[in-house]
């Protein structure tokens, strides 16, 4: 190995910052070098979702999966390592189940965890013993997850640890990770384990499609697997995968966000939170809207099925999906990507209106928007995905078909909700509104720059910054703010509060005093164009 990588990985491991699972943001934006092949990388940028598995031995305690192993007692330490592998037995694993379910839902692939952070391996390795066909199990459960992705016509994904807490402890090394301790021998000892890892991942299980790559030493990672399969698209460690939230506005360049159904990774059988079928619909769309596709995770039980809650959420999403995939795959973003609950994505001259928050949109029930954001031509058309908008059951004479009229305040279309989905008639999830062939009204949006507070004792200044505004009909501006609960608790946060509009600047600056939450609040900034709010990023003061 050069010596400059080697340094490289000394310094890595013993100086890298320490961030929990939740906290990480996007530890990739370090990364030195990008392989990936452009048409890889637009292949990420047309699939909406993908699914996540973490999945490890430490599922049989409902605990957060390897975290728990930093800061532990010897005696837990040891038991973890040398206990837990004699009762692992995933036997109701059926990936070619998972699978199925995966690609209803609208995902092009799945992620498996082969090894996480603890570094029990769960393939048929010959680095360490400390693998899952040492257990009762005694199969090679990667290569069962492999061939049932393939044969489900999904792309392979995996998901590898570098860091890796069994052989820290294997060679007298504390659990850590802030201050990880070693010279340059072991820092080579270190690599060339991950190195031979990663051969045995890239060559035996045939073609891999997708690899996240999670901790450090990640370069020896990257230069392993590029080197074996120069086609395989690294997400994390080369792109920007935002983890457990989604960026403020769109992005240019490829991303991904790995969110959770609940708030765990792996399993957690009590004390867990789901988010609703439809909050996971909605983030599904808003990554969309903003260029992005939503890597969702589930963590099966202890015997490998899948818990309840996170299959009949899979299944409400893979009935939107059905409904409405069109509006999701290989699609791009619109001039902007929301008008208050709307949010689009487009496809050539076609645009797809996303109706969000519309529990009370009873079935039959006809509502008009005013979309300011689309003009409309000649020859376009407005439908309703999933519905013919001729008829309606039981009511032969409901009028359900689809207006648009163009006027000087914006695009005025009108739907009926007329599909049942649910028996109760009220299925509460996000309507998509096609209109075909059709232009943007906006030729393109001012660029919202959310920039740093002025905390005072009484009041904040909140302040923002427009470029690209002029000539663009922006004429006032304002904020808005909420209590920062957590990275994880964003998705479960209050409601947005708003300050008063303030009038921007001939700099294109503006600002406002706001009376914040106590603690920690993260705030945006947002400017009104063409009667069209357009925000900024989000950000966090403690």
């Amino acid at each position: 190995m050069p010596i400059k990588i080697l340094a490289f990985l000394v310094f890595l491991l013993s100086c890298h910052a320490a961030r929990a699972q939740n906290d990480v943001v996007n530890d990739d934006e370090k990364s030195s070098f990008n392989l990936n092949k452009p048409e890889r990388e637009q292949w990420l940028k047309n699939t909406g979702a993908g699914l996540f598995i973490h999945f490890s031995v430490d599922a049989q305690l409902g605990v957060v999966i390897s975290h728990s192993l930093v800061g532990a007692s010897d005696d837990y330490v040891e038991r973890f390592f040398n206990e837990l592998p004699k009762t692992f037995n995933p036997d109701k694993f059926d990936p070619r189940e998972i699978a199925t379910l995966a690609k209803l839902a609208g995902m092009k692939y799945i992620v498996f965890t082969t090894k996480h952070h603890a570094g029990f391996c769960m393939w048929d390795t010959k680095t360490t013993d400390f693998n899952i066909t040492k257990t009762p199990y005694k199969k090679d459960l990667l290569r069962e997850f492999v061939d049932a992705t393939r044969a489900a016509g999904l792309d392979v994904g995996l998901y590898f640890s570098p860091e890796d807490f069994y052989f820290l402890h294997a060679n007298h090394i504390p659990i850590s990770r802030t201050n990880v301790q070693m010279d340059a021998a072991m820092a080579q000892k270190y690599a060339d384990y991950n190195r031979r890892q990663c051969e045995e991942l890239m060559t035996n299980y045939g073609k891999i499609d997708v690899l996240f790559i999670d901790g450090e030493p990640k370069e020896i990672v990257k230069q392993t697997c590029w080197r074996i399969q120069p086609n395989l698209l690294i997400t994390r460690g080369a792109i920007k995968t935002p983890e457990q939230t989604l960026p403020g506005t769109p992005i240019t360049q490829p991303w991904l966000s790995p969110i959770t159904i609940g708030t765990a990774w792996q399993y957690q059988p009590t004390n867990e939170r789901y988010k609703s079928g439809t909050q996971l619909i909605d983030l599904l769309v808003e990554a969309r809207s903003k260029g992005g596709s939503l890597l969702l995770n589930v963590g099966p039980k202890p015997n490998g099925a899948l818990p309840e809650p996170q299959e009949d959420r899979l299944r409400e999403l893979a009935a939107w999906y059905f409904l409405n995939h069109e509006c999701i795959d290989s699609v791009k973003t619109w001039v902007i990507n929301k008008e208050n609950n709307v949010l689009f994505t487009a496809k050539g001259r076609d645009l797809y209106a996303i109706v969000t928050e519309v529990p009370d949109w009873k079935e039959g029930e006809r509502r008009t928007f005013t979309l300011h954001s689309v003009r409309a031509l000649p020859t376009t058309a407005v439908s309703v995905l999933g519905q013919n908008s001729r008829i309606m059951e039981y009511k032969p004479n409901a009028d359900v078909r689809c207006t648009h009229q163009q006027t000087a305040a914006g695009l005025v279309v009108s739907v009926v909700k007329a599909q049942r989905i649910y028996d109760d008639h009220r299925w509460p999830n996000a309507v998509v509104i096609k209109l075909a062939n059709v232009q943007p009204a906006i030729a393109e949006a001012v660029t919202v720059e959310t920039t740093a507070a002025q905390p005072a004792a009484a009041s904040t200044r909140l302040s923002g910054r427009l470029y690209n505004y002029k000539d663009k009909r922006v004429t006032r501006a304002r904020f808005a703010y909420r209590a920062y609960r957590g990275r994880v608790e964003t998705l479960y946060a209050d409601p947005w509060q708003y300050s008063a509009w303030v009038p921007v600047g001939p700099d294109g600056c503006f600002g406002a005093p706001v009376k914040p939450p106590k603690g920690a609040y993260e705030y945006k900034a947002v400017a009104e164009q063409s009667g069209v709010a357009v925000e900024g990023d989000t950000r966090l003061i403690n």
